[in-house]
């Protein structure tokens, strides 16, 4: 019995861990060629900053030409620093745009030639950030938001050349993402435990591979009539 991803070419951001790496196995179990894109290379994992144009470029087209095409592309990067307003400053909001809302654009628009050569289809991870407000966050609060519109308006745009957007918004997943933000601003003064529930923790974290398990749905032929979506995995919190 074939796999869902039988001969299909992938390419996945953040693949280095958590959702990321999840989904790049998942998706190579059933079947796909995948090329990830980092900060860092690896076996299998092309070095890039998505927020950096001609490092995407280039890291997209290698892919590409690995692969031979491209049917599908994950946006999966992504960087999240808890801050309170008042200590936000301006590097740290475009470095939040940059990676989380300018990167998805980056690789998306990279990889377009290939995608209406393929009739392939895009997924990116937001956030339930991107659709309810969270304590601390406001720079990763505009990215996710932003990144949620841009990928419905990629829907509508692109949907007459037979390419597929679609978002995927999660709640708390247990990676290195909330572990990382939370070590790099131990500030007592932050309101923990609102932080956690707005975040989804209220439920307990979900593994990389619930949200993997959602972009392979997305990704696949059972959603072909799929565009535009943006699919909470939140275990109700955003409700």
């Amino acid at each position: 019995m074939g796999g869902r991803f039988d001969g299909k070419r992938a390419v996945v951001t953040g693949a280095a861990g958590g959702v990321g790496r999840s989904t790049v196995e998942l998706l190579e179990r059933e079947g796909a060629t995948v090329v990830g894109l980092d900060l860092h290379a690896s076996d299998g994992v092309l070095a890039c900053d998505v927020s950096d144009e001609t490092l995407v470029r280039s890291a997209v087209e290698q892919a590409a030409a690995t692969l031979g095409g491209i049917d599908v592309v994950v946006n999966v990067a992504g960087i999240d620093q808890f801050r309170k307003f008042e200590d936000l400053d301006v590097a740290t909001w475009q470095r939040h745009l940059g990676v989380n809302l300018t990167g998805p654009m980056l690789v998306s628009h990279a990889a377009l030639p290939h995608l209406r050569a393929s009739k392939g289809n895009i997924v990116t991870i937001a956030s339930i950030a991107g659709l309810r407000a969270q304590p601390y966050q406001a720079a990763y609060c505009a990215s996710k938001g932003g990144v949620v519109l841009l990928m419905k308006s990629l829907a509508l745009e692109l949907a007459a050349d037979g390419i597929r957007v679609n978002t995927i918004c999660p709640g708390g997943v247990q990676t290195d993402l909330p572990t990382n933000a939370a070590a790099e601003h131990p500030d007592t003064d932050l309101d923990w435990g609102l932080l956690m529930e707005t975040a989804g923790a209220r439920y307990g974290f979900m593994p990389p591979s619930d949200i993997a398990d959602a972009v392979a749905y997305l990704a696949s032929d059972a959603a072909a009539s799929v565009t535009g979506a943006v699919l909470s995995v939140d275990r109700g919190t955003a409700c």
